[in-house]
């Protein structure tokens, strides 16, 4: 599961988790974050997601973080968006009327990279990892996001051995082990996903569940 794996689902374009509309569980819980008017959003291995272009129709700030550049030229193509792109670091800046995308690997962002975010969206990024790169990818979220800033997360939970990932099964527990010293951790909402996920039943899974979590540093 290292970066060689994404870039070839996207040059071969297989990205069954590329979601076209909005995130609905994004719509209704983004009230419950504490971010202020015109804030930054965080939306790591953002993908093409359409959900930064709602966070911005609220009028934030977007910055997300996409290794591969197929991703990173169709969202702003698809959506008629003329960036400019330049050189920030190790990361080539794609930027649009204060919609910023990273091209480049989450685990090279430092803290200065992501020092004016102010909330945090994570929808396919957390189950996008196996096992071993979750830890490491919540260590170095936690160590680079400023103080304060909270997290919508989203989580699918099934039985792995019904199906390999991505997206993978990331369970309550595991979720509260990689976030409770630092964070509280909020569940929003459970939702049974199954009926709303053909390729999930055709790939054989028998139970599916969505939890929304909000996380609040403590």
């Amino acid at each position: 599961m290292q970066a060689e794996f994404w870039l070839e689902r996207w040059e071969q374009n297989q990205i069954g988790f590329h979601q076209p509309e909005i995130n609905s569980h994004l719509q209704a819980f983004w009230g419950r974050m504490v971010v202020p008017a015109g804030g930054r959003i965080f939306v790591p291995l953002c993908g093409k997601s359409r959900d930064m272009l709602w966070l911005q129709a609220q009028g934030f700030n977007v910055t997300g973080i996409e290794i591969s550049a197929v991703a990173v030229r169709d969202f702003f193509a698809e959506n008629g968006l003329k960036p400019t792109v330049t050189q920030q670091g190790a990361f080539e800046r794609w930027e649009c009327d204060g919609l910023v995308i990273l091209r480049g690997d989450f685990f090279q962002l430092s803290s200065v990279d992501v020092r004016e975010c102010a909330g945090v969206f994570d929808r396919a990024s957390l189950i996008a990892l196996p096992p071993e790169m979750r830890v490491r990818y919540a260590q170095h979220f936690m160590a680079i996001l400023p103080p304060g800033v909270q997290t919508l997360l989203i989580t699918l939970e099934y039985d792995q051995s019904e199906m390999k990932g991505p997206p993978f099964a990331v369970h309550e527990p595991e979720v509260r082990g990689l976030y409770e010293q630092q964070c509280t951790v909020e569940r929003l909402l459970v939702l049974d996903a199954l009926a709303d996920e053909p390729g999930f039943r055709q790939r054989g899974v028998t139970r599916l569940e969505e939890k929304v979590y909000l996380l609040t540093p403590n």
